[in-house]
């Protein structure tokens, strides 16, 4: 069993930096007192270090992340730094692509205390899994769609190969939660099959897969109807899954289920690789002030550390990263040290403090 992890950290921009200090000490704290021991290794880049190199990911930077266990990123991108032609500096896309991470995973989970804007009836819960294809769709021909003077035009990429281990992973990743108690075991494909025929692809080859999961549940939706029900019965969802762009947008909108993106961690997972970073994003605004949100990238080393666990077949870290999650939760849901973008008043520092706190008293 693996004892010594090599993790590549993209400090990011803006309040990025702020958010991941607090989050790395207290995976450094998690893993002494567990008996495992991690070695963070800085990797420069975003929109910032582009601004001052004209490199927003450094070759060096890519060959650690490469080699490295795993990877910690926090929020990337400024507005006011762009490429030149006009699009946004997104250095976790490059990563995506570079390292095969087609399974972005964005949890949805509303505990009991956790503010939401849902009128919630009793009894119901909301935890499902939305699964994001992360390396084709819509966001195929990035930064390089055909632009003329009347018409511009991006290009959807859908592979057979890259969706079957997409749907590969989500009816993986079904059959773990049911068998830990947490879904019936259902896989729901969300597409437009109805009127795109990449999406019908897609449907074809979700269904050839669901038909190796005869103990699993499977169905279909559409993404405009998904949305809907989002808002109208979300605890009816288990795992979902989905295309690149649909994705992104419906990921945004379970956040808002949850509070916000301040609450919403993610990950970009690969057969060899996986980045855990948080859904929101630099937050210039507020950066350098010490009243940034960290929940979502400490809920995000969370997911990182049961990753690790269950790929290096390590127990305890598996256990950490679920009581590192529920003693988040716990101060989220506590509502007593919250920072302002969840009502509160809280510091950066406090809202770190009390998850570790949490943390110690079980």
């Amino acid at each position: 069993m693996k004892e010594n992890y090599d993790i590549a950290v993209f400090q990011g921009d803006g309040i990025g930096p702020e958010i991941m200090d607090p989050t790395i000490a207290i995976l450094r704290d998690l893993g002494q007192a567990s008996g495992y021991k991690f070695t963070f290794k800085n990797c420069p880049a975003g929109a910032a270090h582009y601004a001052q190199t004209g490199d927003s990911l450094p070759q060096a930077s890519m060959d650690t992340a490469r080699s490295s266990d795993a990877i910690l990123l926090s929020a990337m991108g400024l507005p006011s730094v762009r490429y030149e032609d006009g699009t946004e500096i997104s250095p976790q896309i490059d990563l995506r692509k570079a390292l095969n991470l087609f399974a972005g995973v964005r949890p949805v989970r509303i505990f009991p205390g956790q503010r939401t804007p849902l009128n919630m009836p009793d009894g119901r819960e909301v935890d499902f899994v939305l699964i994001r294809e992360s390396t084709e769709g819509l966001f195929h021909t990035q930064g390089c769609g055909e632009v003329s003077e009347n018409e511009a035009r991006e290009t959807l990429l859908i592979t057979r190969k890259t969706s079957e281990l997409l749907f590969r992973f989500a009816f993986n990743l079904a059959q773990e939660r049911k068998q830990a108690g947490r879904g019936e075991g259902r896989v729901t494909c969300v597409d437009k099959a109805n009127v795109f025929r990449a999406f019908a692809f897609f449907r074809e080859i979700f269904d050839l897969e669901a038909a190796k999961y005869p103990d699993l549940k499977s169905d279909h939706a559409y993404v405009d109807a998904t949305a809907l029900w989002f808002v109208q019965k979300p605890w009816d969802f288990d795992v979902l899954v989905t295309e690149n762009m649909f994705g992104d947008i419906l990921s945004d909108l379970g956040a808002g289920l949850m509070g916000g993106l301040g609450v919403a961690p993610s990950a970009d997972i690969g057969l060899h690789h996986a980045v855990f970073q948080p859904c929101h994003g630099s937050a210039p605004d507020i950066a350098g002030q010490g009243i940034a949100n960290p929940f979502a990238m400490i809920l995000s080393g969370a997911m990182m550390l049961e990753w690790l666990g269950l790929r290096h077949d390590h127990a305890v870290m598996v256990e950490d990263g679920a009581r590192l999650r529920s003693a988040t939760e716990a101060v989220i849901a506590k509502g007593d040290v919250l920072t302002g973008d969840l009502g509160g008043f809280a510091t950066t520092d406090e809202a770190a403090t009390a998850v570790t706190a949490a943390l110690r008293a079980g």
